[in-house]
């Protein structure tokens, strides 16, 4: 059996015998080449929850739509004209509109990059910016003690709209909803707070109701004053192949049980190896966002075995807190221990990866430099051939479990 990983724009492939494998989890087969922009424009007539949009909003009125940056694969593009063709009936003005990126605590964007995300009518007919973190307005506090503190131009706009991609999230639960709002233009601040609930247990990905980080998220975003949102599913070529809009609440759970139907795979037993990619471009654009395929993979990883964890990483660890950690602790469970100490965003994806290396060993096939991921709680392999001899060494006949897409399949162990 040969089995394909993609990393960045290029693909990884591995021969192995066919006994050795005991599942590749993939998505289901979702159709391709759908019209999207259909897909959106009948999510846009038929809203979960809420009345139509044009109905909604009324002329004169300033909307902020708030959708995801360059790290997410969210096809604002494909949205965004219909969305616009809605605001323009309902007789809002191109100069009130203005899409907003939610950078969270990730870096700035280029303009080429803003101008690839919104699309080129968007981008030629509204202001397309950036979020501000360092100019909020302060809306409140949840029950948990996290400071909701959104971007002021969002929250002086008379009406917020945001988009997202569903898909799952290693401890938010899935992203997409109120995720557009909290953590997307809040504050560095407000993230760690809201995000020190990781430790716990039910904060896992495909988790909804009792998850700390996603309740605590969607209070803060009703603080927020969601008007609408447009959420949608991918396939695995990140086309949309399903569409919903209306209520932030009410329309991400028909995404997310969309969502469950083909992107969670049972399986029958954990495996020695299991062998996982982000799915390329632009989701292993760092280790920072790579992370998310480990932590799927957790749970279909015997005690004691081996990731095989494929991502390009080009821009390297991704943020300055998670590039120290990782650089720093050579002992998982200290870092472990320290996170739930004293929380730190950005450290505590590297804390997340702790958590995964304390029970398997974990190997990086990337486009960083070997010695620097020899100073990490990580074993570098120049080649998906290199790391599995690497990891299969010592076990007889061990058992494989591939996960090309892993941040978006989530294993599922079946009860015997």
């Amino acid at each position: 059996m040969e089995l394909y990983f993609k990393i960045g724009s290029r693909t990884e492939t591995l021969d192995i015998e066919d006994s050795m494998v005991l599942d590749v989890l993939m998505p289901d087969d979702l159709p391709e080449g759908l019209d999207q922009a259909k897909l959106v424009k009948d999510a846009l007539h038929e809203p979960v929850g809420t009345g139509k949009l044009k109905d909604i909003v009324k002329p004169g009125e300033t909307i902020a739509i708030i959708t995801s940056d360059i790290t997410r694969p969210c096809p604002t593009y494909s949205i965004m004209p219909s969305l616009l063709d809605e605001l323009y009936e309902a007789g809002i003005r191109k100069e009130d509109i203005t899409l907003f990126f939610a950078l969270g605590s990730h870096r700035k964007q280029t303009e080429e990059e803003k101008k690839h995300l919104a699309g080129e009518r968007a981008y030629a007919e509204i202001r397309c910016l950036d979020s501000d973190p360092d100019d909020v307005v302060h809306v409140g506090t949840t029950s948990r003690g996290t400071p909701v503190d959104f971007d002021r131009r969002v929250m002086e706009a008379d009406r917020r709209i945001c988009l997202g991609n569903v898909e799952y999230h290693y401890f938010a639960g899935y992203s997409g909803g109120a995720k557009a709002m909290m953590p997307g233009v809040s504050t560095r601040d407000a993230i760690q707070y809201n995000h020190r609930h990781m430790v716990k247990p039910e904060s896992c990905a495909g988790r909804l109701e009792g998850n700390p980080v996603r309740e605590d998220i969607e209070e803060a975003g009703e603080m927020g004053k969601i008007d609408f949102i447009v959420n949608v599913v991918l396939n695995t070529k990140k086309e949309i192949v399903y569409a919903v809009s209306g209520d932030v609440t009410a329309a991400h759970r028909k995404a997310c049980a969309f969502l469950d139907r083909f992107y969670m795979r049972p399986i029958r037993q954990k495996a020695d190896i299991v062998i996982v990619s982000q799915g390329g471009k632009p989701k292993d654009l760092n280790l920072y966002q790579t992370q998310k395929a480990l932590d799927n993979a957790k749970h279909a990883v015997k005690d004691g075995g081996a990731v095989i964890l494929i991502g390009s990483c080009a821009e390297g660890f991704g943020e300055s807190h998670f590039t120290e950690w990782m650089t720093t602790y050579t002992n998982p469970h200290d870092m472990v221990e320290e996170i739930q100490r004293h929380f730190i965003l950005g450290a505590h994806k590297a804390a997340a990866i702790a958590m995964v290396r304390e029970k398997a060993d974990i190997y990086l096939v990337s486009d960083m430099d070997p010695s620097v991921v020899e100073k990490t709680i990580l074993k570098p392999a120049g080649n998906l051939k290199e790391a599995f001899e690497a990891a299969a060494a010592g076990r007889t006949n061990p058992t494989v479990i591939a996960m090309p897409y892993g941040g978006s399949t989530l294993p599922k162990l079946i009860e015997k």
